[in-house]
């Protein structure tokens, strides 16, 4: 067997169920009593030169953990492997959630919640007008400045010609670290 076998995920809940012999609905005595039974004929260490044993060993093992835990087996018989695949994904918490909102009522509810709202526009013509293309983008009224930004380089090398522009002797040591120079009333300065 060289290659993996891709099983499709199914919303069933049958296959476990198969695999160790049962019906769906089994009580947890039944499972117990028919894992044992197939464990010990499929057991690797009987079957040592059959492959195909321990894989099916480890399909039961599998279906046993599954079944024997409460929450993953609620989970597997309503909404079968996909339901388990859901619930590693996005934790057993979240399963109802999630099928709910990829129910088909659910998405055609969004779908007409956003075409009655203008939503689906709105928010496309704001977000292409407004930062992509710009040309809807509102001017600034005249005789306003308008805003603009800084660079912190820039912004040092203004206040350091600034400060030398003074005469004040400029103390500087990194861009997180702020280091003043006031003067005093005496004319030297004092750090602060």
């Amino acid at each position: 067997m060289a290659e993996q076998r891709q099983r499709a995920l199914s919303t069933s809940g049958e296959a476990l169920y198969e695999i160790l012999a049962l019906e769906k609905g089994a009580t947890h005595d039944e499972i117990k009593k028919s894992y044992r039974k197939l464990a010990l004929k499929y057991h690797p260490d009987k079957n040592p030169d059959n492959p195909e044993a321990a894989e099916k060993f480890k399909e039961i093992n599998n279906a046993h953990a599954t079944l024997t835990d409460l929450s993953k087996r609620n989970i597997y018989d309503k909404y079968g492997s996909l339901g388990l695949y859901v619930a590693e994904q996005f934790g057993e918490e979240n399963v109802n959630t999630y099928f709910m909102l990829s129910s088909w009522w659910a998405k055609g509810l969004f779908a007409v919640c956003g075409l009655l709202t203008g939503c689906y526009l709105c928010c496309c013509l704001c977000c292409c007008f407004n930062c992509c293309c710009g040309k809807c983008k509102p001017k600034a009224p005249e005789g306003e400045e308008q805003e603009f930004c800084v660079s912190p380089e820039d912004l040092e090398e203004q206040i350091k010609n600034d400060m030398e522009r003074a005469g004040h002797p400029l103390f500087l040591a990194s861009l997180h670290t702020q280091v003043l120079a006031l003067p005093k009333d005496d004319g030297s300065d004092v750090l602060v």
